[in-house]
């Protein structure tokens, strides 16, 4: 009985993959066209509302950056905002508010993006103020002075009062000896402190070019009405020579590491993170959508190994996860998180074995055939519904255009996760998870210096 309940299980997952998969097979029009300056645009039409999401996206972020002017990134895209030739501070964002528009802006270790969500009639509002201030940033003294203050608080709320925040940001640091990835995105206190807008300047100089930027446009649009508008707000704009910009790559195997941290929590806790590559760097991309599934199965919900076996069945943790991002222009780590289950006294030590009994395992044996098609069908039913609206497939453009993949991964990524394995799984535990790639962090609440 439970044999036929296992397979019935098994057919009702492959039947409702199925669907998913051939519903990638059938993308979107999407069109690709580059202006004379260098500016790539990608047009990606969805005509089921008169709604468009405006995007621009530069390739510069905080792993474009040296010791000793961390957060330049993050504190220009806060100035974007402070004033152009045309317009004083915010009121760019007043004529957005005024038309209903969504605006706002991020920046990461990879990029930098600005996007507004409007109207389909107005988004030549949205490519003309783009265009100013990618031209004629003001970039005023007395406004970053202001500014920068605004910043170093949001450090200290963010990041600095939140242990969880800071002792991943240590973490990170370590994990990354080679590479820019351990610079945080809003830079070190010391250098927020000493930064200047000068060097500001520099930086939008630098880096805030029509060439080394990607226009993003997705909803009810044509490709021929974009186009016009694009050429007509941004084709005068000069290309410049750009400055050198190499992937971060990792150490191959760095060693182990080490950390512990006391900081203001009220629990131990646990990271656990491995060196590897991400889509852009892997020399063979079946790895890196194997690690995406081995997140899954570690991590995917309620069923998952880590929630099931360790938090459940040996209440050794009171919770545990794992986290992969395959899509950055360097290497990547792969990350695991927990916290032993203090009320059954367990330990940091104990918790930490724990995960490397879940990696051993999955060294040993590979997953069933029905455990991965399970993961892999969650897997895919979360990427289509989270691509079912025009900011996500926007955002999922422009993030693979600007690590330095291409927009038509986007239709292709469903298909890549069907091809792997349950022998690529194991190939891939055996690969990356090993101590010459981990780094560890224990953190302990400050009052208690031992386990």
């Amino acid at each position: 009985m439970k044999m036929i309940a296992r397979r019935a299980a098994g057919l009702l997952l492959t039947a409702f993959c199925l669907p998913l998969v051939a519903l990638a097979a059938e993308p979107q029009p999407t069109h690709e066209f580059s202006l004379d300056n260098g500016l790539k645009v990608i047009v990606r039409e969805d005509h089921r509302a008169p709604v468009v999401v405006s995007q621009i996206w530069y390739k510069v972020g905080s792993s474009y950056e040296t010791p000793g002017q961390t957060g330049l990134s993050h504190a220009l895209e806060h100035m974007m905002f402070k004033g152009s030739r045309k317009l004083g501070p915010g009121e760019a964002s007043r004529i957005l508010r005024d038309l209903g528009a969504e605006e706002n802006a991020f920046t990461s270790d990879d990029y930098t993006a600005y996007y507004q969500v409007l109207a389909r009639d107005r988004l030549a509002v949205a490519f003309e103020l783009e265009a100013d201030r990618l031209v004629s940033l003001r970039l005023p003294a007395e406004e970053f002075s202001r500014e920068i203050e605004v910043i170093k608080e949001e450090r200290r709320l963010r990041t600095d009062d939140k242990p969880g925040a800071l002792a991943f940001e240590r973490f990170k640091a370590l994990a990354y000896p080679a590479s820019g990835y351990h610079t945080p995105t809003i830079g070190w206190m010391a250098d927020l402190k000493r930064m200047n807008v000068d060097e500001l300047r520099r930086w939008y100089q630098t880096w805030y070019v029509p060439n080394n930027a990607t226009l993003v446009v997705v909803g009810d649009v044509s490709r021929d009405e974009v186009k016009a508008l694009a050429e007509r707000y941004f084709g005068a704009i000069p290309r410049r020579a750009l400055a050198d910009a190499k992937p971060p790559l990792e150490l191959a195997a760095p060693g182990e590491r080490r950390l512990t941290l006391h900081l203001q929590t009220q629990l131990p806790s646990l990271l656990m993170g491995f060196n590897v590559p991400g889509l852009a760097s892997a020399k063979d991309p079946r790895t890196v959508h194997a690690l995406r599934l081995i997140s899954a199965l570690l991590d995917g919900g309620y069923s998952a190994r880590l929630p099931a076996r360790l938090e459940r069945g040996e209440e050794l943790v009171s919770g545990a996860s794992a986290n992969y991002d395959a899509f950055t222009r360097g290497d990547s780590l792969f990350v695991l998180s927990a916290t032993p289950n203090v009320q059954t006294g367990k330990t940091l030590a104990q918790a930490e074995a724990g995960l490397w009994r879940q990696l051993e395992e999955l060294k040993r044996a590979p997953p069933s055939a029905e455990e991965l098609q399970r993961v892999r069908a969650q897997v895919i039913a979360g990427l289509v519904f989270e691509r079912d609206s025009i900011s996500s497939q926007a955002s999922a453009i422009g993030e693979l255009e600007t690590v330095g993949l291409s927009w038509r991964l986007l239709d292709q990524d469903l298909t890549s996760l069907e091809t792997i394995s349950p022998a690529d799984i194991q190939n891939a535990a055996r690969t990356y998870f090993t101590r010459e790639r981990l780094s560890v962090a224990h953190i302990l609440p400050k009052e208690t210096r031992h386990e």
